[in-house]
């Protein structure tokens, strides 16, 4: 019974193993149930729309499986040529050349091994990078497509982890793991039947340790995939603090809350290290249980060999010779390496399915406005537009419009008046289909809008918002929107009709003058000349200006107000305004007040009345005259 001893320490350490992952395991999916962990889409799911993406590169994909045949068959070979060796040195009558020859063979296969090895990765990282740029533009493509409402509702940090960290999550997957997780299970099984055809008796030992290899992969499995999901929603979570906070960092600086923010951030910080030890652990105890089974295997193969050699012992009819005892070696190391090798890349699988995971949650929200089935491109419009009884809540039941009914000829100037939440900014953008009515009717000459494509009804609106936003780049690729087909010539008479041009003038760069992010070296007021000057440029025939006034200095007010003035005669215009001094031209004002129209004519026509645009103007009236005072 001494003699098993060793058998029964190797079985008792491993049974105590199983047990402990058994119980962490029973533990997991109890604490599931209480919390309510679920992952939302299935491993299977989440294979079948990744692999989509790859179908177009299957050339790709046989060719690196070809190779990777060839990269195989050293795994697989190598042990044998050794025992070989073994045997013919130990053969009496040995000759060199007999050695020579051997030793040639297996150095021609690890060539061709390494030279298969070096194209398939070459192969690889390119149809990758391939397929992760696809998904990467169809992820940015579909945010596009959202609505405005939908927009509003997913902070900006978190579309750009998926854009970016997801994607990039991701390219492992294609550039690695696919293929390589096929490599090792071809290499296990490949593995397995040369040791079955070298002697069974040892294969049954080696497989006595399978069953104790799938429990402790099924138990990591779980760890690994609750401790991805939440370094995931960590990094998300510092991401789209960062993107709104770095934003805002000078009205944290100007009200001294750097310290509230810190905190803030080490919280979350401290969140996503919590999350990623924890990813940590779960492998680094993973890794270490495989190679233990592993020594126990080799612990094992030494003590039958060693009780075949000395006792000349045999089992199931065979025994262990010199020569199978150093393949078999290399056959285990061969056997466990692709195991432990499988979990590592199972580790960077469950990180791609939760990057997949992340980024069809945003492929698979559908946009709230969308085209109409026969809906119709607009090449020309006069500019008419009519409001019929329509009614709009951003929040169900919470009505920001209530059955507005008005009507704009072409070529008219119109503006709105009245309150904040009025409904002004909201009619401006029910007008371009920003956000879907929910009664009533909008009509842009005389034809339904939601009867429009919306690329075709948004291309004929120019809009000029109060907080406008300059990208990063020159003063022409603000103007033009990077479209080329203008000429500097087209570009200064526009300037020039909005009074552009004498900013520019001022810039030693001229058009090519740098704008940093959200053109923060130009004030409120230069950013609105510009902003006037790319819609202009577009040749809007409706054109849309939300409190172009606001917030800007006297002298920049009088070149915005002859910008107007001049814009006027341009098309139809909508102006939503404050400053009612700025309106007095317009054809038509409307006069809002929750959601409803109170009051509406020229400026004449309306201080006649003596009602709500009457105080408004009197009021307004009186407080100039205090300033200048």
């Amino acid at each position: 019974m001494r003699e098993w001893l060793p058998l029964l320490i190797v079985g008792a350490v491993i049974g105590t193993f199983t047990a402990i992952f058994i119980f962490a395991y029973a533990l997991m999916k109890e604490k599931k149930q209480s919390i309510g962990f679920e992952r939302n889409m299935k491993d299977g799911e989440l294979i079948k729309r990744l692999l989509k993406y790859a179908k177009p590169h299957i050339g790709s994909f046989i060719i690196v499986g070809c190779m990777m045949l060839f990269a195989i068959s050293y795994e697989i070979i190598s042990p044998l040529i050794v025992a070989h060796i073994q045997r013919v040195i130990s053969t009496a009558g040995f000759k060199m050349s007999s050695l020579l020859i051997s030793v040639g063979v297996y150095a021609s296969v690890l060539v061709l091994s390494l030279v298969c090895s070096y194209f398939q990765a070459i192969i690889l990282q390119k149809t990758g990078q391939k397929i992760v740029a696809t998904l990467r533009e169809e992820t940015f493509t579909h945010i596009e497509s959202l609505s405005h409402a939908q927009l509003n509702n997913i902070p900006v940090g978190k579309l750009v982890t998926r854009v970016t960290n997801d994607t990039n999550g991701l390219s492992m997957m294609f550039t690695n793991i696919i293929v390589n997780l096929t490599k090792n299970v071809f290499v296990i099984l490949g593995v397995l039947i040369a040791m079955i055809c070298l002697n069974y008796m040892l294969t049954l030992m080696v497989l006595c340790f399978v069953p104790f290899i799938v429990i402790f992969t099924v138990v990591f499995r779980k760890f690994s995939r609750k401790a991805y999901r939440k370094v995931k929603d960590g990094t998300t979570d510092i991401n789209t603090f960062l993107s709104e906070n770095l934003s805002g960092m000078k009205v944290i600086q100007v009200f001294n809350r750097e310290d509230v923010k810190m905190d803030e951030f080490s919280k979350k910080n401290d969140k996503l290290e919590t999350a990623r030890r924890s990813q940590m652990f779960v492998f680094s105890i993973f890794r270490p249980t495989v190679y233990m089974l592993y020594v126990a295997s080799v612990l094992c193969l030494f003590f039958f060999g060693a009780k075949g050699y000395v006792d000349n012992w045999q089992f199931l009819g065979q025994t262990v010779t010199a020569d199978v005892l150093v393949a078999f070696y290399m056959y285990l190391s061969k056997f466990f390496n692709p195991i432990q090798n499988l979990a590592e890349m199972f580790n960077w699988l469950q990180s791609a399915f939760a990057s997949g995971e992340k980024i069809f949650s945003i492929l698979d929200m559908k946009p709230e406005v969308v085209d109409q089935e026969g809906a119709i491109e607009l090449d020309e419009i006069k500019g008419e537009i009519e409001f019929k009884d329509v009614w709009f809540a951003y929040v169900p039941g919470e009505w920001v419009l209530k059955g507005v009914s008005f009507k704009v000829k072409a070529k008219q100037t119109v503006a709105f008046v009245g309150s904040t939440g009025s409904g002004k900014t909201t009619i401006l953008s029910l007008l371009c289909r920003n956000y879907d009515i929910q009664k009533g009717e909008i009509l842009l000459d005389g034809i339904n809008i939601r009867n429009i494509k919306i690329s075709s009804l948004r291309k004929h609106f120019g809009q000029m918002l109060q907080d406008v936003f300059l990208f990063s780049g020159t003063i022409r690729s603000n103007i033009t929107l990077r479209e080329e087909s203008f000429t500097d010539e087209e570009i200064m008479e526009v300037c020039k009709y909005v009074n552009a041009d004498k900013l520019i003038g001022k810039l030693s760069g001229g058009l090519d003058e740098e704008v940093r992010e959200r053109g923060n070296n130009f004030s409120a007021g230069e950013r609105q000349l510009i902003s006037f000057a790319r819609t202009l440029i577009h040749r809007p025939e409706v054109m849309i200006l939300d409190e172009a006034t606001a917030n800007i200095d006297t002298e920049t007010e009088v070149l915005i107000q002859d910008s107007l003035d001049k814009m006027m005669n341009v098309g139809t215009m909508l102006i939503v305004a404050h400053r009612l001094s700025t309106i007095q031209k317009a054809d038509n004002i409307i006069v809002l007040s929750h959601g409803e129209i109170l009051e509406q004519g020229s400026h004449d026509e309306l201080l006649k009345l003596r009602g709500n645009y009457y105080n408004l103007y009197t009021l307004q009236y009186m407080k100039d005259n205090l300033a200048k005072a």
